[in-house]
């Protein structure tokens, strides 16, 4: 009947090499294998553990009654090897101990630092012990074997090579499953860094500030005789923020600086007054060119309108009188007002006033000008 054990394996090493024993306790109990393999042998995914690994190597006086007992309950005897372990007694003494127990075949070594053989204490990594036994031939599974250009293709290499040896199956059984996992692994991790460095470049752009540059463009019918677009006041709220410029003329820009990035593509609104023009209120999707339409009021140079009076008669109003403002022909009311509309089209800045029923003093009007305006005239 065969023999059951407490414990998988027994790791021995130096207390200069706790990190490393740490390691392969880890891995050895975390290691799973292949499925096929686990109901072809009965075993569980995760079939190597416990792992005894003692919080200290043992203290002058020998093996305590404790370890030897641990040593005992243990199938496995793992040596963590390294010129610490080498020069080290009491990891020679455990050795010694697991060989008197009829166990020599199931030492394994795993080599951290050193040189196998390499005849100098301060290179070697096997213990002395090992030669004083005549102990079979043995390597190890050594992490520094440079089979792969990648150091932790190695050290992976070498904890399936102590795992296959534990478990007695053929390296190249689990280590190419393993080969391929880890290439998996490496390609989750790799995408895994570029998706978190491109989250964090996307939080950097998103959070740098921008500059809008902001253009006007007349919309309305374009006359050459009225006076071009000069000095719109254009403001521009952000949320509870309002940023405010003056662009002097259809040929120039504004320019918003520091602009948030997180309102790029969201509706703000823009508000543009300027003298001859249609004030503008409006929500737009900020990008950093915008253009916005203006257009003319056509009252302002449009809409004509005075007394037309006669100086000789104690500027009495005219009323029912034909004027010819600019060729539009209009007659005066009752109270010798004068109203008329001009397309925007033809609009100016002075227009021409003329009759053919009085003498027209005022050859001409200016506008704009308030309803007051007067234009003298005689019969």
């Amino acid at each position: 009947m065969e023999q059951t054990y407490k414990y998988f394996a027994f790791i021995s090493y130096n207390s200069k090499d706790t990190e490393w024993g740490k390691k392969v306790q880890k891995k050895l109990e975390g290691y799973k294998m292949p499925a096929t393999l686990c109901s072809e042998h009965g075993w569980e995914r995760k079939p190597i553990k416990p792992v005894f690994f003692a919080p200290t190597d043992i203290q002058p006086g020998g093996l305590s009654e404790e370890l030897q007992e641990r040593l005992r309950a243990s199938r496995n005897l793992i040596v963590i090897c390294s010129p610490n372990s080498a020069q080290s007694e009491w990891v020679g003494k455990e050795i010694e101990y697991f060989h008197q127990l009829g166990r020599t075949k199931q030492i394994h070594f795993f080599i951290v630092e050193g040189t196998p053989h390499s005849g100098n204490p301060d290179t070697e990594c096997f213990n002395p012990v090992v030669d004083k036994l005549g102990l079979p031939e043995i390597l190890g599974a050594n992490i520094h074997e440079k089979i792969y250009r990648w150091p932790w293709m190695n050290k992976e290499r070498a904890y399936v090579q102590l795992v296959s040896k534990l478990l007695g199956v053929e390296f190249d059984t689990i280590w190419q499953r393993h080969k391929r996992q880890l290439i998996k692994k490496a390609i989750a991790w790799v995408v895994g860094i570029l998706i978190v460095l491109a989250a964090l470049f996307y939080v950097w752009h998103i959070n740098q500030p921008v500059d809008v540059e902001i253009r006007l463009n007349e919309a309305s019918v374009h006359n050459e005789q009225l006076p071009p677009l000069k000095d719109a006041i254009v403001t521009m709220t952000l949320e509870n923020e309002t940023k405010t410029d003056t662009i002097p003329s259809l040929d120039e820009a504004g320019l918003f600086t520091n602009i948030p990035h997180r309102f790029m593509n969201k509706e703000v609104r823009i508000q543009v007054v300027c003298q001859d023009f249609l004030p503008l209120d409006t929500t737009i999707q900020l990008s950093t060119a915008v253009t916005l339409n203006l257009y003319r009021d056509v009252k302002i140079y449009g809409d004509i309108h005075f007394i037309l009076f006669d100086e000789s008669r104690d500027n009495e109003p005219c009323p029912n009188t034909e004027v010819i403002v600019d060729g539009h022909r209009v007659l005066s009311d009752a109270e010798g007002i004068v109203s008329i509309s001009i397309p925007l089209a033809e609009q100016k800045v002075f227009y021409p006033i003329s009759s053919s029923s009085v003498i027209i003093i005022d050859k001409e009007i200016k506008t704009p000008h308030t309803s007051s305006y007067g234009i003298a005239c005689r019969r």
